[in-house]
């Protein structure tokens, strides 16, 4: 999923997720600031709708394309590689050519994919326009952020800036998910992708004519250290899904476990002599710093792979409609909202460590309690444990992500703040890929949809529970202002 975190460097406060800075306010070009602030809305929550609107489409997507399942998985993968990949690098690169021409150029790139991908004649061409997607999304992503900052005053017109944008993600998946449905059901799934391209273009126009540009920075960008982080994962993720349907021993997923560990190793080579890394070796140094980076890795992983079998168990297993799976799907959403307002007043009594990891434990037992339906699932089987399951999952996740990023944030050394933003939102997006990489393998071995969508999902639970010990134990709580660090 794509949270707000922008790769700039935000100011530290406790109990408070970070805010990138501003510099100086810039004025918009045209209209008011109330109509340039709902252009950038618009568009953030264009992106955060697409992380979840192929979601329910899945099911028909795979029968008229031919996807096996492992296949399918790539439908929500290369989305996630390509946005996850190049937002490590993606936020230098809106300061060196200017945010509003970073912002154009990403939804441009955005819009032309989404066409391409309802327009897609084969399998790869889909997931090819998938991954285009990701990568407009990751080149425009950054700069909504700071161009929000930077035309708004600080105080209520701000924070009713902030508001809007914390809306727009976190009810984005929600309307991606009931989008999904409504329209693969009544218009098929093609529209899935078409949809985006009218919102695209709305707000490519008003970026166009509203938005000022920023001030251009010279800067060094690390390209060998995104090439190297983008190849390693797409490496893997291919390694896991091809052992699916090639077994293990496959002269292809032999080959791209080495390309992986070659690519690791350029990466490592690159962030240690770059001057501006885009993954700082320093952050992975000690493990109290790296628990809670390698917990925001792990937390994704168990989120996507719920959202993905899920659908698949809704539709393939207990028949529902895909209006209907988007309505069963519907309380993860609002459990993820009541619990994300709810969190920032519990941090300050009880601390980062203890609201995070009731988060984590929320997401375990919301994915075994699916598990166990799947597990004896048929098309009598009642709605309501789906539902329960669903919100409980969502309360968990919306008590989670807040303090994890927190304590990264806090942790992270101050000469990487920025860094450090764009590696939490990377780590999100390759996480969610990985894992959902490794589960469809899981899947197959595990007699697929007919017999191994429990064994799957109570194979899901574990990148949770392996979070939830990574942050329970390494997670240092965040001091208070007047309390030393």
């Amino acid at each position: 999923m794509i949270r707000g975190n922008s790769p700039t460097a935000p100011t530290r406060a406790p109990h408070t997720l970070p805010v990138p800075p501003t510099g100086a306010m810039v004025s918009v070009r045209h209209g008011s600031v109330t109509l340039a602030v709902g252009i950038l809305v618009l568009t953030q929550l264009m992106f955060v709708v697409d992380t979840s609107i192929v979601n329910v489409a899945l099911p028909d997507i795979g029968r008229a394309m031919g996807f096996s399942s492992a296949g399918l998985s790539w439908v929500v993968t290369a989305y996630a590689l390509t946005f996850g990949g190049l937002i490590l690098l993606s936020g230098k690169v809106g300061s060196v050519i200017g945010r509003r021409r970073a912002l154009v150029l990403g939804v441009t790139v955005f819009v032309i994919a989404s066409l391409a991908g309802g327009f897609a004649a084969s399998a790869w061409l889909l997931v090819a326009a998938r991954a285009l997607q990701g990568a407009g999304a990751a080149v425009a992503a950054p700069s909504v952020m700071v161009l929000l900052m930077g035309i708004t005053a600080p105080g209520p017109q701000r924070s009713r800036a902030m508001a809007m944008f914390v809306l727009a993600v976190g009810a984005g998946a929600a309307v991606g998910l009931l989008a999904s449905g409504v329209l693969t059901q009544t218009l098929g799934w093609r529209w899935v992708m078409f949809v985006n391209a009218p919102i695209g273009v709305l707000a490519l126009l008003g970026t166009l004519r509203n938005l000022p540009e920023t001030a251009r920075q010279r800067t060094s960008l690390d390209l060998g250290g995104a090439a190297g982080s983008i190849v390693a994962m797409v490496a893997l993720v291919f390694a896991f899904t091809s052992a699916a349907d090639q077994g293990w021993l496959s002269p292809s997923v032999l080959g791209s476990f080495a390309v992986a560990v070659i690519s690791l190793v350029v990466l490592v080579v690159c962030e240690r002599r770059h001057p501006h890394p885009v993954m700082p070796l320093a952050f992975f140094s000690a493990m109290r710093s790296a628990g809670p980076l390698l917990a925001m890795l792990l937390v994704p992983a168990g989120q996507v792979g719920f959202l993905f079998f899920t659908t698949l168990l809704t539709q393939q297993v207990l028949g529902f409609s895909p209006i209907q799976t988007g309505l069963a799907l519907l309380p993860f959403t609002l459990g993820l909202i009541a619990t994300n307002q709810l969190t920032p007043r519990l941090l300050p009594r009880w601390g980062e460590r203890v609201i995070g990891s009731a988060g984590l434990s929320g997401l375990v037992l919301g994915i075994a309690w699916m598990a166990l339906v799947a597990a004896d699932a048929g098309p009598d089987t009642s709605i309501l444990p789906v539902l329960l399951a669903s919100v409980l999952l969502g309360a968990g996740a919306g008590a989670t992500f807040a303090p994890v990023t927190a304590v990264i944030m806090h942790q992270a050394p101050a000469e990487h703040i920025g860094a450090a933003a764009g590696l939490n939102q990377g780590l999100q997006q390759l996480g969610g890929a990985m894992g959902l990489a490794i589960l469809t393998s899981i899947l197959a071995a595990a007699g697929g949809l007919d017999h191994g969508l429990g064994t799957t999902l109570l194979a899901t639970a574990t990148f949770p529970l392996a979070g939830l010990a990574l942050f329970g134990i390494w997670a240092r709580r965040i001091p208070a202002p007047d309390t030393p660090a």
